[in-house]
């Protein structure tokens, strides 16, 4: 048994503490959650130097970096430095989900498919730009902005006005002060995980998000309403194109300049009607919802692998090239009312300690906690996106059922459930019988 270290608080650390914890390993978690606490023993750490002291205190042998905004600061820096094997990529790496302008250029350098872009940070920019698009183009804050900073314009003025909210505005703060204007991609998304060392590359299996608050994918963008692996679109062929053009230069480039990547490198993708990849954008760890049907899913030990990257070739490692199979799996997000604008905190949520309790006792049945609070024998909301409802099956059909089972015997006042997840995949898989 080895103690692990997972930095955040959400859902996704929900969901890595569950497959450690679910491995036999101890767990210990930074800030952590109500839920986490369930499974593991968690601390506050204010700095980085907190989080050091409080690994050697544990003696944790590893710690996985859940949030970007830690590792874009520099956190796996200063746990590597104290001789704490990481999961997650040292500050340089992590440019490349820091800044959308820095990760465009980076994918021009070195020659990996992605869309046209141009990045302004004035309006006289951003005007003269935009009339360069024949199409209106997709609009993107360059900085971190927690899923929303993205904008799927339809005309050249909802474009504009997305343009002025970030350099005028300054809806996304310090994040916006840079915009990307980037070419409106046609095809099926798709999300593409990878472990590695820095070299050898241990891939998930593809998943599909669902980023839109509205059936029908309509609505603003959110965090994720829900995701479900394995991804139709991503076959074998596809895997290896992913691979052999996408991921490979990418970690090859990232050695060439001199910041191995270490860690779970997240690519999403938008595949054509050609069957070829093209990178929307850059993650620089496990994505949420994603990794939650991808944890309840996987067939084969985490642990494991988790150690032969952060440990390297050179530490005993023996990462290798390989595809980390899992059976179909589901996540459906259940979110506050007013999300994603806004959250409403402190509403009960009614019937989850049984719904836990169900979970529990059924292997294929998870529950991930992604904005709740324990106040005394009550859950409540503390929140945007609330919970991940998950479930897995010999089939995607099966799992979707059993999930929206699941989130249906609990109940939220306002609360908001997207009742399309991965229902086009279950009708594409239908149709091709």
């Amino acid at each position: 048994m080895s103690t692990i270290l997972i930095v955040g608080s959400g859902a996704r650390e929900h969901a890595l503490a569950w497959r450690c914890a679910s491995e036999g390993h101890r767990v210990v978690a930074s800030p952590g959650s109500d839920a986490i606490a369930l499974l593991a023993d968690c601390f506050e750490c204010p700095s980085f130097t907190d989080l050091v002291a409080l690994a050697r205190r544990e003696a944790v042998e590893l710690a996985i970096v859940g949030p970007e905004a830690p590792l874009v600061a520099g956190m796996a820096n200063a746990l590597r430095q104290a001789g704490i094997p990481t999961i997650g990529p040292d500050a340089g790496a992590a440019e490349l989900e820091g800044s959308k302008a820095v990760a465009k250029s980076f994918m021009h350098a070195h020659a990996i498919p992605t869309a046209r872009h141009v990045t302004v940070a004035s309006m006289p920019e951003a005007l003269a730009a935009l009339r360069s698009f024949a199409e209106a183009p997709v609009v993107k804050a360059s900085g971190l902005a927690a899923g929303k900073g993205v904008t799927v314009a339809e005309t050249h003025a909802e474009a504009e006005l997305a343009v002025r909210a970030c350099l005028e505005g300054g809806r996304f703060g310090a994040a916006g002060a840079q915009v990307v204007l980037e070419q409106r991609l046609r095809g099926r998304e798709a999300s593409f995980f990878v472990l590695t060392d820095g070299t050898a590359a241990a891939c998930f299996e593809a998943c599909q998000d669902h980023k839109r608050i509205g059936e029908g994918d309509t609505g603003p963008n959110t965090g994720g309403m829900g995701a479900y692996a394995p991804a139709p679109i991503v076959d074998d062929v596809v895997r290896g194109r992913v691979m052999d053009r996408v991921v490979g230069p990418t970690l090859a480039g990232l050695r060439s300049e001199g910041r191995p990547f270490v860690g779970v490198l997240f690519v999403g993708l938008m595949i054509d009607d050609d069957r070829q990849p093209h990178v929307i954008e850059y993650n620089v760890r496990f994505g949420d919802p994603e990794v939650q049907p991808l944890m309840l899913g996987l067939q084969v030990p985490l642990v494991p692998r988790l150690f032969a990257a952060a440990r390297g070739p050179t530490g005993g490692g023996a990462l290798v090239d390989e595809l980390l199979p899992g059976r179909p799996a589901v996540s459906v997000v259940l979110a506050s009312a007013g999300y994603p604008e806004t959250s409403t905190k402190g509403v009960e949520i009614r019937g989850l300690d049984e719904a836990m309790r169900v979970a529990a006792d059924d292997p294929d049945l998870a529950i991930f906690h992604a904005g709740t609070r324990r106040d005394g024998a009550i859950w409540r909301t503390n929140g945007g996106r609330v919970l991940g409802l998950c479930a897995s099956g010999e089939d995607l059909r099966t799992a979707l059922a059993r999930a929206y089972a699941l989130a249906d015997s609990v109940s939220l006042e306002g609360g908001q459930l997207r009742r399309d997840i991965g229902a086009q995949a279950v009708a594409a898989q239908s149709g091709s019988r």
